[in-house]
């Protein structure tokens, strides 16, 4: 059962609607169909909410250490609740999906992703499971950096939304557990 719920990206108006920002705007929008407000948590390095969502009280996190130092937010929570690692699902950008595909997985590396990076290194372990949101790489010649800090075209923002639905429809099934009915209806493009 998952207890918390953790999106990546960057705080401040200036990286709001960013590609990097996608846990964010994920979380942003599972609020606003579950219910629940935001609070700063200074001991957590974050932004958190609580709701009930597939039978049991899950905690949302926006960690405010800024995207390479994630693992100190939730890290914290972790810690502060007596989180399993595998109670804890993390919402973040994946350069190696095109925007919109969405994957559910258990562990794996962090295929250079700093915040993922950094978690695990607080987590000392790497076995939490994450929903990967596609954002595309950048064309030929553009930094990485570049694009992830930008916003998306509003084609690309409307596939992001049409993954976040998609999530929305499998959401109650990963809280309760049911990864592989979840992972079956996940992994997969949306429409």
């Amino acid at each position: 059962m998952i207890k918390l719920i953790a999106g990546l990206g960057n705080p401040g108006r200036q990286y709001e609607k960013n590609r990097h920002n996608a846990g964010f705007l994920f979380l942003d929008h599972l609020l606003g169909s579950c219910g629940g407000s935001w609070s700063v948590e200074s001991k957590f390095h974050g932004i958190t909410a609580s709701s009930h969502v597939g039978g049991g009280k899950v905690i949302f996190l926006k960690p405010q250490t800024f995207m390479n130092r994630s693992g100190l937010s939730v890290g914290s929570v972790a810690r502060y609740y007596k989180f399993k690692v595998d109670e804890i699902l993390i919402i973040h950008d994946e350069l190696d999906l095109s925007v919109g595909v969405v994957k559910l997985k258990k562990g794996g590396g962090h295929a250079g992703h700093n915040g993922l990076r950094d978690i695990m290194a607080s987590l000392g372990e790497k076995n939490f499971y994450r929903i990967r949101l596609g954002i595309g790489r950048p064309v030929s010649g553009r930094p990485v950096a570049d694009y992830v800090l930008s916003n998306p075209s509003k084609e690309e923002f409307g596939l992001m939304l049409s993954a976040f639905v998609l999530i929305d429809q499998q959401i109650n099934k990963i809280v309760a557990g049911d990864m592989a009915t979840a992972m079956n209806g996940l992994n997969k493009s949306p429409g």
